[in-house]
């Protein structure tokens, strides 16, 4: 992971640039048993999937991302070999395809050994070397299954030439003459394309269509239940702090915040996943998985965290439905520094890094925004 990564507040402020107490009511039972959301949450939008979808695991040696990008840069030649070529048109469609990366080796990682079965001709042993030199740099283990989408965006940014790893200054033999690919340029031009070439964007029309379609499926459930991520109540204030009003391209935050503040009776659900009302005109939502896949395809794991971490401080469970006045006055006692719910010691590059975690003291839009509230909210 970089550390120039924007944060999650200066993500969803940009929009589609890319640049995203005591409870004085009753907090109200969902409906039905075991239901993770209110009836509207449930039927917000077509853009919500019921769980996650189970894809089986591609299998690749290490050296396999490297083909892919450099079939990229060879504007569909076949390099090394048909099968990378054919993930990468998969990954298009499934840009969360899970793979797992397997090597030819014996020793302590012999349990997932690969085999030499898709060796190419220049060798056992060098296809070995490359494999480790490939997952040394991308700081994996053999054996790991990630998404596609984390996979490439490391790949693309710890490895952007091939040399050194596909070829060698010096030719000491026959058997180290390295792959005759190498010198031509294919794979850093591949690199250079960056991830838009490997896993298409949203579009703006799509988002804007988003954006009119999920606000209109929140304000028709403001008195069942809006379906929220919980965390984001705590970046919806950081977004009031910085002066973020409704609209914003990237998300419903601000539109949520505002009936929030307008309107007694109106209903917030804690729900898993990136809920559609809310979270509808995101670029980084992924439709499929009903997920977030920022800071390079792993916040969502980071997020999941938060959540939990969310509702521990609130006293609250995924499903439980209060009156948005109330959840708010909660939260702005409950927790008065982002610290408790965002911080993270992580190494980069690393699934459990990422800017919000990576700060040592409160958000300072975090603390204007609840001063704010807690003074509009009385």
């Amino acid at each position: 992971m970089t550390n120039c990564e924007m944060t999650r507040s200066q993500f969803l402020r940009g929009g589609c640039c890319l640049a995203a107490g005591t409870i004085l009511g009753s907090i109200l039972p969902c409906d039905g048993a075991g239901s993770a959301e209110a009836p509207a949450a449930r039927s917000a939008a077509a853009g919500d999937k019921a769980g996650t979808p189970q894809h089986p695991a591609v299998t690749l040696r290490p050296y396999q991302l490297l083909c892919a990008v450099c079939a990229l840069g060879e504007e569909g030649s076949a390099s090394g070999g048909e099968k990378p070529r054919r993930v990468l048109e998969e990954i298009k469609n499934r840009p969360d395809l899970p793979i797992t990366l397997k090597c030819n080796l014996r020793e302590v990682f012999g349990f997932q050994t690969s085999g030499a079965g898709e060796d190419t001709p220049e060798g056992a042993d060098f296809n070995k070397r490359r494999d480790l030199d490939v997952l040394l740099r991308l700081n994996l283990p053999p054996g790991v299954t990630l998404s596609a989408r984390i996979l490439f965006h490391r790949l693309l940014e710890r490895i952007p030439t091939v040399s050194g790893i596909c070829d060698f200054q010096a030719v000491t033999s026959d058997a180290w003459k390295g792959c005759p690919r190498a010198k031509s340029g294919c794979y850093e031009k591949g690199c250079k394309k960056g991830i838009a070439a490997i896993i298409p964007p949203r579009t703006k029309e799509e988002m804007a269509a988003a954006k009119k379609a999920s606000v209109e499926a929140m304000r028709k459930a403001r008195t069942t239940g809006i379906a929220v991520k919980p965390h984001l109540l705590l970046c919806s204030v950081c977004q009031y702090g910085e002066g973020a009003r409704p609209p914003i391209p990237a998300d419903n935050l601000p539109e949520m915040l505002e009936l929030v503040l307008k309107e007694a009776d109106m209903l917030i659900t804690m729900t898993e996943g990136a809920p559609w009302m809310v979270c509808g005109p995101c670029p980084i939502r992924a439709a499929e998985l009903n997920a977030c896949v920022n800071i390079q395809g792993s916040g969502g794991l980071t997020n999941q965290v938060r959540d939990l971490r969310t509702l521990q401080l609130l006293g609250l469970t995924f499903g439980s439905t209060t009156r948005g006045k109330e959840l708010y006055k909660r939260l702005l006692e409950r927790i008065p520094s982002t610290l408790a719910v965002c911080r993270f010691e992580s190494p980069t590059p690393s699934v459990w890094w990422d800017p919000c975690g990576a700060k040592t003291s409160n958000s300072d839009s975090y603390k204007k925004g609840r001063e704010m509230l807690l003074k509009e909210l009385g």
